[in-house]
Parts: structure tokens; C-alpha cells; sequence
């Protein structure tokens, strides 16, 4: 008797665990405006679903590209009917996270907080709950952590820890907490297409570093370091750099100029540990027993504002610095992330669009030209910060010979440089000159009268039904 009322429950521990979890996940709707980058005064409407789950302090987790450029949200329960008012509280399109709040706490109302677990071991078994397409009711697969390490989050388009697993995921799943020992380790994040079961999570230690974040109602974001690093396996390359056998590291060969890093470290550093977790050869840090992932791994622990302690070799000598993480990506970068929550800036001028770069604007290209790709992987500097395009021309008598310049880089408008697209706009409107000269490195050049160029704006906006001739 003993024996069986063991077993009863254990069972029943386990059937009303689940529900306690099925309790706690949400099915999500957004609606969105969606901007258009290559036609930037356009935006379109899209309605879409995700799942999240319900946290301490009545919160809502799930991802951010769940409501990206949300215009209007709402949430309802598993087991429930009733849809409810939503709003996005803090948001970081970084790790793909988002928290919503909702106005009625009626909504939280006999459900339980799922608690934040700690990173899973690879093999180790998990629930992943959501609402995918196929169906309207909450979805249960199970699977196993397939392996941990960096991957690009297609969110943002950088480069952090994540989980990939072999349970199923698919659109609508995304945003829902993949629960081991009945807590979140994950949110499911994105799914590899064309793949088998290839499904990636935010894994539980991103969240905890974006819940700390935001604990002082603030978020601040993932520090970054502003530099670009070589490999150092091979052996003549080490003798080089002078790094005898015991040494491991990685060179730092290229270092953003308005990184905090470009007053510490300089090119041909050999960079050995950061905060004592040594480095190795080909990049990596060991972050759990026999388990190795970028070694950006021990920089992503950190919040903004922390001191971190590298160990680097200059000539043959050792030395330990201390830098202060004050950076995020777009700090450092010349065209940002991918960005979200903002509408395209334009400016339209005698029928002249000009647009900064932007990672968006190449993504919605077909065929972007070799230079604009190129620099999108360059640094920043105190003077650009900024890259400007002619995007297109609106075709009008008044630009005659010009129509098919698309996408065409921007370097001096009448022989003065300019840091940024606002520094740009600026120029154009304060000119009081004839005839506005834009000029490219390569020398070709594009004159713009200005005024035919004001007296056809009116009428250009109107051919084209353009509300506004800038944002």
C-alpha cells in the first residue's frame, strides 16, 4: 500500500507540475507597423502571434521580435478565452528579449511564476511550451539540448550564447519558456529552416543578465569591445608575437577608435585572459568543464559600469589592464545592428532621396553595392560616425540624367565631410548657395540646383503621394 500511494503521488506531482507550467504560458498577439526601407515614407500593417510566459512580479517574458514595432498587444492565458491588454514594459532587441505588463491584474489571478533555472547541460531533457502554427491551443514538444555555444541571434544580427535543441519549434513558438526540473532555461528564439528539429533558445543566464538589467527600470544593455581579433594557431605566427608554448591567446589586430579599448590596448597585443579565464588559440574559453564557446562569453557576464580585467602580452611582456565596460555594439559600429522600434529617416530634396545606412536597408536590398557591405563591417571613428546613401530619384524634369543612381554612397556635399546623417540634413537646409555638389571617394559627382530643386519639391511630393519630404 505504501508503495502504490508513492507512485500516486509521484504521478500526481508530476500531471499538476505541468499544468502549473501550462498555467504560466501565454499566447501573445501583436499588431505591427512595419516600416519599408527602400520606400521609407511607407509602412504596412502585420498581424502576427507569439507565446511568452508569466514571471515574478507579474511580468510577461518573451522575445522582442514577438512585438517589435508593436502598435497594439495583447495576452491570454492557456485554458482561457479572454484576451487582455498589453504593453511592452522593457525590451532588448540585443538578446531578443522582451518584458510586457499587463493593465488588468485580474490576469494573473491563480497562475504561478515560473522561476528563471540556471544554463542545462548538453543531453539533458526539456518541455518547450507555445503556440505554434497548425493549430490554436497550447503546443508540448520535448527534445534534448543538442549543444551550447555562440550563434548569431537573427534578431539583432550579433553574436551571443545560445541553445540549440531538437524539439520542435515553428512560428508562434516563439518567445515560449523551455522548462527542465520545472523551471525556464530558455525562451525559444529562432529555428534554423529547411533543418530537421533545429531550434535555438535564449538560454537562462541571458535572461537573468537582462532581468538584473533592467531591475534599476533601466535597460543599459551587453557591453562590447570595440575590436577585431586573429586566431593564433598557427606556430610561425607564434614566434612572431614571441608567446612560447604555455602561452594561448588571440591578436588583437584591429581596435574601433572611440572604443575605451583604443587608450589601453594597442595592434599585435596578444590578448590572454579576461578576468583570469584563460583564452585559447582559436578563441575560445573553457565556460563549463571540457566545453568551450568565444571567448566573449566572460565579457557577456558583465553589466555596463563593471571593471574587467585583461591579461595581454606586448612585446614579449606581460601585462594586466583594467578596462570600465561602457560600450554596447552600435557605440562602436559605423552602420548599426538591425534596428526596430524606429522609422527609416529620409530626406527628400528636388526629388533626391538620401537615407543613412542602415544593416535594414542592406537586408531589403538585393544587390547592395560592395562598398556600402564593406562598411558595414568598419569601426566607427570621432569623425563618422554615420554612412550616407542617395537611396534613389524620384524621376522629375528638374533631375533629368540621374533617375538610375540607387543606393549610391555619399562622402562630401559641396567638398565638406559630415559625421553623421543629421550633420548631412543640416548642410542641405542651411545652403544658401547655387548649386549643391555631391561627390562620392571615386569622384563621381551629382549637382543639384536648388532652386529648381524647391520649386519642384511640392510637386514631386504630390506625384509620388508623399506626405512629408523628411523624418
Amino acid at each position: 500500500m505504501l508503495r502504490v500511494f508513492s507512485v500516486v503521488l509521484l504521478l500526481t506531482s508530476l500531471v499538476f507540475g505541468d499544468i502549473s507550467v501550462k498555467d504560466s504560458v501565454v499566447k501573445i498577439y501583436t499588431v505591427s507597423k512595419v516600416p519599408s526601407y527602400t520606400i521609407p515614407w511607407n509602412t504596412s500593417l502585420r498581424h502576427s502571434h507569439g507565446s511568452g510566459s508569466i514571471i515574478s512580479g507579474n511580468r510577461i517574458l518573451t522575445n522582442a521580435h514577438v512585438v517589435a514595432n508593436e502598435t497594439f498587444v495583447e495576452v491570454k492565458r492557456y485554458g482561457q478565452t479572454k484576451r487582455y491588454e498589453a504593453e511592452v514594459e522593457f525590451i532588448s532587441h540585443q538578446v531578443d528579449l522582451a518584458i510586457l505588463k499587463v493593465k488588468d491584474k485580474e490576469f494573473f489571478s491563480a497562475s504561478k511564476p515560473l522561476e528563471i533555472g540556471d544554463l542545462p547541460k548538453v543531453q539533458q531533457k526539456i518541455a518547450v511550451y507555445g503556440f505554434p502554427m497548425g493549430g490554436n491551443s497550447l503546443s508540448v514538444s520535448t527534445g534534448i539540448v543538442s549543444r551550447i555555444e555562440h550563434n548569431r541571434y537573427a534578431h539583432s544580427g550579433e553574436i551571443f550564447l545560445a541553445i540549440q535543441i531538437d524539439a520542435a519549434v515553428n512560428p508562434g513558438s516563439s518567445g515560449g519558456p523551455a522548462i527542465s526540473d520545472g523551471k525556464i532555461v530558455g525562451v525559444v528564439m529562432q529555428q534554423i529552416k529547411k533543418s530537421q528539429n533545429i531550434g535555438y533558445l535564449v538560454p537562462a543566464e541571458i535572461v537573468k543578465h537582462f532581468l538584473k538589467d533592467i531591475a534599476d527600470g533601466h535597460y543599459d544593455g551587453f557591453g562590447h569591445l570595440g575590436m577585431g581579433t586573429q586566431k593564433m594557431q598557427n606556430k610561425a605566427l607564434r614566434d612572431v608575437y614571441k608567446m612560447d608554448k604555455d602561452l594561448t591567446g588571440v591578436r588583437v589586430m584591429d581596435i574601433s577608435k572611440v572604443s575605451k579599448l583604443s587608450s589601453l590596448l594597442e595592434n599585435g597585443d596578444i590578448l590572454l585572459s579576461i578576468d583570469n579565464h584563460k583564452i585559447q588559440n582559436d578563441g575560445t574559453v573553457e565556460f563549463i568543464p571540457h566545453q568551450y564557446t568565444s571567448y566573449m562569453y566572460y565579457i557577456d557576464q558583465k553589466q555596463l559600469g563593471d571593471v574587467v580585467q585583461l591579461k595581454v602580452l606586448r612585446d614579449g611582456e606581460v601585462k594586466e589592464l583594467q578596462l570600465h565596460l561602457s560600450s554596447v555594439a552600435d557605440d562602436d559600429l559605423l552602420v548599426n545592428t538591425i534596428e526596430h522600434d524606429v522609422m527609416p529617416r529620409y530626406l527628400i530634396y528636388g526629388g533626391y532621396v538620401f537615407t543613412p545606412l542602415t544593416r535594414n536597408l542592406l537586408l531589403s536590398s538585393r544587390s547592395a553595392p560592395l562598398n556600402l557591405q564593406k562598411a558595414a563591417g568598419e569601426w566607427a571613428t570621432p569623425q563618422k560616425d554615420e554612412v550616407v546613401v542617395l537611396l534613389k530619384v524620384l524621376a522629375d524634369k528638374t533631375n533629368r540624367g540621374d533617375h538610375n543612381f540607387v543606393l549610391w554612397q555619399i562622402d562630401t556635399l559641396n567638398g565638406k565631410k559630415f559625421k553623421n546623417f543629421r550633420e548631412f540634413t543640416k548642410l542641405i537646409e542651411d545652403f544658401d548657395g547655387k548649386y549643391l555638389i555631391l561627390k562620392n571617394d571615386a569622384g563621381v559627382e551629382i549637382a543639384i540646383e536648388k532652386k529648381q530643386a524647391l520649386q519642384a519639391q511640392k510637386r514631386i511630393l504630390q506625384r509620388y503621394s508623399i506626405e512629408s519630404a523628411k523624418r
